[in-house]
């Protein structure tokens, strides 16, 4: 790996860990005070507007793939003419999408509302999607194509600064708002407009720095498979909102809350795990585009290692202390024990884990550009997340569509695992199923060991104990396993951070 690689690498994944951990504060913060200061009623519709509307996020990741899959080799070859048609079409692309976004918008405003009929009245809940809509249409469409251009350059750091300082900017003045008594209209709607400023700072920042020929005209389509990755993208969005709608169809605003809640702790260390693999997909699209092939297959299988070992690590770690937290989170709130669901605690955080996993095989297949060849499984994956919830929703509530949502994330990661071996990186299936037995011990030592520990905690103080002892000894335990069955990455891990804190230590 050259060194300008290595440092883009460094860059984007340090502020994409940055920008995690700050979602992460931020998004404990501002809920909380919504339960306090409106309810779990009114935090309910918040989340379920938010998850109706998550369909705009279409607009990023729709073509967040395609787009930088078809700039890797352009950008390596340093061929102008087709960045600029790239980004052309692009743009004209979601403009279209732009419009379709607001035809959605304007049935939801006009149908959602009789949704909540018996808790909210139809001006309230209207005006509330109208406003969070803004928001949401800020963040996932303008200057999105910039966006993808820096990802696709492994600039993406940039990205995650502009996005980095409008979100506590946010989230500061949100809480100012709140507790000096402004109304959940007026909080979302001074979030809306900070949001709109992530656009205009990209949109300089790419002005200056590439030389893109937006007049450009072109004869045949420069960004191919297109439409093969919006078919993917939307059934991830139907997978990844399926469970809140589900709820928000055939169960209450309460339980809605308390997925939200839940959610947002488990989903925050996804994304932390993900923050590690920021500049990953840049850098595998490169060696494609540059034939790299040996690079390439040493690349993965280190990926693959990092990945599946912290995902086992973080998420057995969030299974053991996810519903201690919570019961400190919602100390206060009337109906607190309602947000107490262990069971349901358990399955989300191994079907996160498995979403996780999921990411190495994912990140080669998007870079190899293989969207029509496995657009059939991304459809499946939602169905199977349907069906089973529907069924289940009725009799098991939360739990109900955890297990939809786990039995779904479980195929599709099979599927991707086997099409990677079979049609890109030519490895042997034993290698997979080797790792998912280390995961698997590691995982059941981990939960055997700590099992003795007293978690019932009253206070973050005493939440943060427990989670240092417990995060400690399964650390130690995860380390030996991955020594026994991975010597060579987990030795080479360890003396790299051992080296580091000693560079550290010496300045």
């Amino acid at each position: 790996m050259n060194e300008m690689r290595k440092i883009y690498l460094r860059r984007n994944t340090l502020m994409s860990i940055v920008f995690e951990i700050l979602t992460i504060i931020c998004g404990f913060i501002l809920p909380r005070y919504i339960l306090l200061y409106f309810g779990s009623d009114t935090n309910g519709l918040v989340s379920s507007i938010s998850q109706f509307l998550g369909f705009i996020s279409l607009c990023e990741l729709g073509m967040g793939a395609v787009v930088p899959a078809s700039l890797y080799k352009p950008l390596a070859e340093n061929n102008q003419n087709k960045i600029s048609s790239i980004v052309v079409s692009a743009q004209r692309f979601y403009r279209f999408i732009g419009i379709l976004m607001l035809i959605y918008i304007a049935a939801l405003i006009a149908f959602y509302p009789n949704l909540v009929k018996d808790s909210f009245n139809f001006t309230f809940t209207a005006s509330l999607i109208g406003i969070v809509s803004i928001s949401i249409f800020a963040q996932y469409f303008f200057g999105i194509t910039y966006s993808l251009l820096l990802k696709a350059d492994q600039k993406q750091y940039i990205s995650f600064i502009v996005n980095s300082v409008t979100l506590v900017l946010n989230t500061l003045i949100s809480v100012a708002l709140i507790k000096w008594g402004y109304s959940i209209h007026t909080v979302k709607l001074v979030s809306a407009i900070i949001f709109v400023a992530r656009p205009f700072f990209l949109t300089i920042y790419v002005k200056k720095h590439y030389a893109l020929n937006l007049e450009i005209k072109y004869k045949d389509e420069p960004i191919k498979q297109k439409w093969n990755g919006i078919a993917q993208h939307l059934a991830s969005t139907v997978q990844e909102k399926t469970d809140t709608i589900i709820l928000t169809l055939f169960s209450t605003l309460l339980n809605v809350s308390v997925y939200g809640v839940y959610f947002m702790v488990i989903n925050g260390m996804r994304g932390l795990v993900y923050s590690l693999t920021a500049g990953m997909s840049a850098l595998i699209g490169n060696m494609l585009a540059r034939n790299e092939k040996k690079e390439l297959v040493a690349v993965f299988e280190k990926f693959e290692w990092v990945m599946h070992t912290l995902t086992t690590l973080i998420f057995t770690i969030t299974g053991l202390l996810v519903v201690p937290f919570i019961q400190v989170y919602t100390n206060g709130i009337s109906d607190a024990n309602d947000y107490i669901v262990p069971g349901f605690a358990l399955i989300m955080s191994i079907a996160i884990a498995a979403r996780c996993i999921q990411m190495p095989y994912n990140v080669v297949v998007q870079a190899a550009g293989h969207f029509k060849e496995t657009q059939a499984s991304a459809i499946i994956e939602p169905v199977v997340n349907i069906m089973i919830s529907v069924i289940m929703v009725f009799k098991f509530g939360l739990v109900g569509v955890a297990i939809g949502t786990l039995v779904s994330m479980i195929y599709r990661v099979l599927y991707l695992a086997f099409y990677l071996m079979k049609n890109i990186i030519y490895i042997k299936a034993g290698s997979f199923f080797k790792q998912l037995l280390a995961d698997s011990m590691s995982a059941f030592i981990m939960v055997f060991s700590v099992s003795f520990i007293n978690i019932n905690v009253d206070s973050y103080i005493k939440w943060i104990g427990v989670a240092i002892v417990i995060t400690f000894i399964c650390g130690i335990e995860c380390i030996g396993i991955n020594i026994i069955f991975y010597k060579k990455y987990a030795i080479s891990s360890i003396n790299l951070f051992i080296n580091k804190l000693i560079r550290t230590g010496g300045r």
